[in-house]
């Protein structure tokens, strides 16, 4: 019997090598802004600021830590050898782009930390994590191994938590976490998000069959057998569960996860008008898996928002939340108040008959120019009352963890990066340092390379 239940958002904590380094071919601002000057220290803060706001307004917020960067143990594998100073400065003068993927701290967008079942929607009745692979970018593969400690030490029970390792590595199994997949819920029920839910998994091709259609010019990172491998592994009812195919011409166009063409939360699906393959067919097939009284599909046309814009502004990057009133509203970033025809559609859309009734702006700029917006940076995660109290408490913001990481954020963090600073052997010291003491922060234990060899 499923249990009353909560959503908290788990967003990434940026870390301390955020950069531009423009390593995310398909991701239209990621390589548009390739060598820009960072500032790790304004990435962080923003994040965090992110983080109180919603906590302020209510909502259930926690916070995920970020990688061990730059990944030593990884260049090793690469041949690189002597100190780790060593292998850094070997690696920066002979493969200096390998050295900043090895750097990236895109582990701040959690949505593609993993992907995450409730034990309402389980056949065992536990709470089910699958770090992503993330094969599609060697920069991401290398994070699942840490990701996955990082969780088991936030869900540690394993009365109540199942962890999965992330699928096999390769391209037919290319999974990015929850990017590509959302929960559907009627909220208004007696047992808020823990009513059995309906799972929607986007894909972006099929990777055992070429007849299919796929896109062309960029890759289409998440595979259909990625999705029904996870579907399984969480044991889910296929009658709740509905996989639908992401547009392959909006996915050559910079789309490279659904989260940058729709988002959903409760009953509610917002999406582009492009966004799918058989757009019609998806609607149905969601309304009729939907348990719930009413399932609303709030649609964006291509001629109010052309799809180049919903990249640009990252419109449907937003964060879809439920206020305490019932009303939802979009977390936006900056870019949609300065991109025409989103304004203008979002300053429309708040006056309709929709559940969607307020837009909220804010600034993640530093995120937004390596290529994530609002709901790149956090996981959503239900848990019911029993499995709060069997999780890690130390993860959980609030105002004393807002200021004890505010204080750490200074600490440890440099004010700007570029990319010829990654071959500075004093800024794996400063990581490693400034980790160690977020473990005690957060009570994570040992979960970095560093601290278990």
């Amino acid at each position: 019997m499923s249990k009353k239940a909560f959503e908290f958002n788990f967003d990434g904590l940026v870390g301390p090598t955020h950069n531009y380094a423009g390593l995310s071919h398909g991701n239209v601002a990621s390589t548009a802004n390739a060598n820009l000057v960072a500032r790790p220290k304004e990435a962080a803060k923003q994040g965090l600021a992110k983080m109180k706001a919603l906590h302020d307004m209510g909502l259930k917020q926690g916070v995920l830590a970020p990688m061990e960067r730059p990944d030593v143990h990884t260049l090793r594998k690469l041949g690189f050898t002597g100190s780790d100073a060593q292998v850094i400065i070997k690696a920066s003068k002979q493969a200096p782009k390998v050295l900043a993927a090895c750097s990236s701290a895109s582990s701040m967008w959690t949505a593609n930390a993993c992907t995450m079942a409730p034990s309402s929607d389980t056949g065992d009745g536990k709470a089910h994590f699958t770090p992503a692979n993330l094969a599609n970018k060697f920069h991401r593969s290398i994070e699942h191994a840490t990701t996955g400690r990082i969780l088991q030490a936030m869900f540690k029970d394993d009365k109540h938590f199942a962890h999965h390792p992330a699928l096999p590595m390769g391209d037919h199994f290319g999974d990015e976490g929850a990017a590509n997949h959302t929960r559907f819920v009627d909220i208004n029920a007696d047992k808020g998000y823990g009513k059995k839910g309906l799972h929607f998994f986007v894909y972006g091709k099929h990777a055992f069959d070429s007849s299919k259609p796929a896109p062309h010019k960029y890759p289409a990172r998440q595979s259909f057998e990625a999705s029904q491998a996870i579907s399984r592994l969480h044991q889910l009812d296929m009658d709740n569960t509905v996989f639908a195919q992401q547009n392959p011409h909006v996915i050559d166009k910079g789309v490279f996860h659904n989260d940058v063409i729709a988002v959903g939360n409760g009953n509610v699906l917002f999406a582009h008008q492009k966004a799918f393959l058989n757009q019609m067919q998806v609607y149905t097939d969601l309304e009729q898996a939907f348990d719930g009284e009413e399932f609303h599909v709030v649609e964006v046309g291509a001629n109010d928002v052309p799809v180049e814009d919903a990249v640009k502004s990252y419109l449907f990057n937003s964060q879809l939340i439920t206020m305490d009133n019932g009303d939802m509203a979009i977390i936006a970033p900056g870019e949609c108040e300065t991109t025409p025809s989103v304004k203008e559609y979002l300053d429309w859309l708040v006056e309709q008959d929709t559940p969607i009734k307020e837009v909220k702006i804010f600034d993640v700029k530093q995120s937004m120019q390596n290529g994530g917006g609002p709901a790149c940076l956090r996981q959503r995660v239900v848990l019911n009352e029993t499995e709060i109290d069997a999780m890690n408490p130390n993860v959980l913001m609030s105002d004393k963890l807002f200021g004890e990481l505010n204080t750490w954020v200074d600490k440890h963090y440099r004010d700007t990066l570029e990319e010829d600073d990654l071959a500075d052997p004093s800024l794996l010291t400063e990581s490693r340092t400034a980790l160690d003491e977020l473990t005690q922060i957060l009570n994570l234990g040992s979960v970095y390379p560093f601290q278990l060899d």
